[in-house]
C-alpha cells in the first residue's frame, strides 16, 4: 500500500514538473504598443570627429543625419533567467534619454505573470521592487543602474552622439570606448567591438556592480543577435545580456515596438505597463 502511494506521489510530482516545464517553453505574448506615436524627429549631421568604427556604425544603422532622441518607450519580449530558472518574459523599458529609466517586467508561465518586477532609476537613485522585497538606497546599485541605462541606450543609439556629456575614445579599426556620465559627477565607460564586415555593433562590455554586497565589479556584456529597423534606426533585436562569469545570457530580448520622443511627464514615474 505504502509503495503504491509513493509511486502515485512520484508520478504526480513528475506530471507537475512536466506541466511546469511546458509552461516555461512557450513564447511570451508581448505587451501592446505604447499608445502615443513617434512624432517627426529633428536631426543633426553626423559629427565628423568620431572614431572611424563609430562613424561606420552610425552610417550603417542610421545614415548621415542623426535623430535627436529625448525619450523612448521600448516594448520587448524574450527569455529571462531568474534564480536559475529561465522564463518567457515581456518587458517595457522607458527612458528619459541618458538620465532616467523605468522598467516593468513580467516572468510568465503559460503566459500568466508569475513574477512582476517594477524597477526605476530616477534622479540618480535606483529602486527595485522584487517579489521578495525592495532594494533601494544602495550606492553600488545606483551606479549599476546608471550603467544599465547606458547599456540599454543602444536601443536609442543617437544619444551617444547628441548628448554633450558623452565622449568617445579611439582604440583601433574595430574597437572604441565611450565615456558616459554618472549622476554623482564621475564617469564610467563601455568598450565596443564592431563587426569588421558590416560595421555593426558586435559587443559592448563594461565592469558593473552586480549586488550591493559585492567587493568587486563584474564583467557585463551586451551582444546583438540580430537587427530590426524602427523609425529609420537599426537597433539590436534580439539582444543578449550576460554576466561573463555565468557564461550564458541571463536575458535575451527582441524589440516588439519602440516609440521615440513621446510625453513621459507622468508615465516615467508610474508603475506597471
Amino acid at each position: 500500500m505504502i509503495q503504491r502511494i509513493i509511486l502515485a506521489l512520484t508520478a504526480a510530482a513528475a506530471a507537475l514538473v512536466a506541466l511546469l516545464w511546458a509552461g516555461l517553453k512557450g513564447r511570451a505574448k508581448p505587451f501592446p504598443p505604447y499608445p502615443e506615436s513617434t512624432p517627426t524627429i529633428r536631426t543633426i549631421p553626423l559629427p565628423a570627429d568620431l572614431p572611424e568604427p563609430v562613424k561606420r556604425y552610425y552610417r550603417a544603422t542610421i545614415g548621415e543625419e542623426i535623430p535627436v532622441i529625448e525619450t523612448a518607450v521600448i516594448t520587448l519580449s524574450g527569455r529571462l533567467r531568474f534564480k536559475g530558472i529561465t522564463f518567457p518574459a515581456r518587458m517595457r523599458f522607458t527612458h528619459e534619454a541618458g538620465r532616467s529609466y523605468r522598467h516593468y517586467l513580467e516572468a510568465l508561465v503559460f503566459n500568466y505573470p508569475l513574477l512582476r518586477v517594477n524597477e526605476s532609476y530616477l534622479d540618480g537613485h535606483s529602486r527595485l521592487e522584487l517579489p521578495f522585497g525592495v532594494v533601494e538606497n544602495q550606492p553600488k546599485i545606483d551606479l549599476a543602474a546608471n550603467m544599465g541605462l547606458w547599456g540599454e541606450s543602444f536601443w536609442l543609439p543617437t544619444i551617444f552622439v547628441t548628448d554633450p556629456r558623452v565622449r568617445w575614445e579611439a582604440i583601433d579599426a574595430t574597437h572604441a570606448r565611450v565615456i558616459v556620465p554618472c549622476a554623482d559627477g564621475s564617469t564610467d565607460s563601455l568598450t565596443l567591438t564592431f563587426d569588421p564586415m558590416t560595421g555593426l555593433l558586435a559587443q559592448a562590455e563594461t565592469m558593473r556592480w552586480r549586488d550591493a554586497a559585492d567587493t568587486e565589479k563584474q564583467p557585463w556584456q551586451i551582444a546583438p543577435q540580430g537587427w530590426q529597423t524602427f523609425h529609420g534606426i537599426k537597433i539590436p533585436s534580439p539582444g543578449a545580456v550576460t554576466w561573463a562569469d555565468e557564461g550564458t545570457p541571463w536575458l535575451v530580448a527582441s524589440v516588439d515596438d519602440v516609440a521615440y520622443n513621446v510625453d513621459l511627464s507622468t508615465y516615467l514615474r508610474g508603475r506597471g505597463v
